[in-house]
């Protein structure tokens, strides 16, 4: 049972790592020591000589990861802290990128804010056809996405898809996250653990080496050249509009913004 700060934990099955979000009270969303031991893991798995993929999944079936728990942003005061934050989940979405094999996200539910962006930050990913997928916080909190996270939702989903999310505030459905390629298959919730079965047999029955420089040749290409936000993400998470999202996240009312 994973304490009130969750766990994440994962395990070895031969050449498969299985990493797990563990803190279903919360539908998985991530506090400061799950992102840490996250960061732990991937650096752990990626030294594993014998590994041939790695999956991630969420705890209880009823949530990949729920985003960010939001009310560790009570206690942001500026717009650098916000610079801060974003370096930090930067770095822990970032040790789940380099982890040198294929990589597989197997989303039930929710996989939305922090989720949606380590499930794009997988090579691949399969879901629930009752699965949601949305950044919305347009709508809830008034913060932005760092550059590097827009860029990897604009490569999985299109920029069409991406700006639905992150300016209607509009979560998608699984047969969305289809069409845009972003899931190799959605299925009913009884048939995830067997599709997802044949999905991890045919990446480790390939050539490792062809995977590898496949996967890394994707990543060069995604991270080059792109600018720097820090003048954007000051202006949001420095704002008040920032700190009322926060407060009428927490008091479960709608906020008022106020463009300041």
């Amino acid at each position: 049972m994973a304490g009130s700060n969750g766990n994440v934990r994962y395990e070895c099955d031969g050449a498969i790592a299985r990493i797990v979000f563990d803190r279903p009270a919360a539908r998985n969303a991530m506090t400061w020591d799950m992102y840490e031991q996250l960061a732990e893991v991937c650096r752990r798995v990626a030294k594993e000589p014998k590994l041939r993929l790695v999956t991630f999944r969420g705890a209880g079936g009823e949530a990949f990861i729920a985003g960010t728990d939001i009310g560790q942003f009570s206690a942001f005061r500026s717009g650098e802290e916000g610079i801060d934050y974003e370096a930090r989940v930067e770095s822990y979405v970032s040790a789940v990128e380099n982890i040198p094999v294929p990589t597989l996200a197997i989303i039930e539910g929710v996989a939305v804010g922090g989720g949606i962006v380590i499930a794009a930050a997988c090579d691949l990913r399969i879901a629930t056809t009752t699965a949601v997928f949305g950044a919305p916080i347009a709508r809830t909190l008034g913060n932005c996405l760092s550059i590097a996270n827009h860029n990897r939702l604009i490569a999985a989903f299109g920029a069409s898809r991406a700006n639905r999310m992150l300016m209607l505030a509009e979560n998608l459905n699984a047969d969305d996250a289809l069409a845009a390629g972003f899931l190799l298959a959605a299925v009913p919730g009884d048939e995830l653990d067997a599709r997802a079965e044949r999905i991890c047999q045919q990446i480790t029955r390939n050539a490792p080496l062809t995977a590898k420089a496949s996967k890394i040749q994707s990543l060069r290409l995604r991270r080059a050249g792109l600018p720097d936000d820090s003048d954007l993400i000051r202006m949001c998470y420095g704002s008040g509009d920032f700190h009322e999202g926060v407060a009428a996240f927490l008091a479960k009312r709608r906020p008022e913004w106020k463009g300041e």
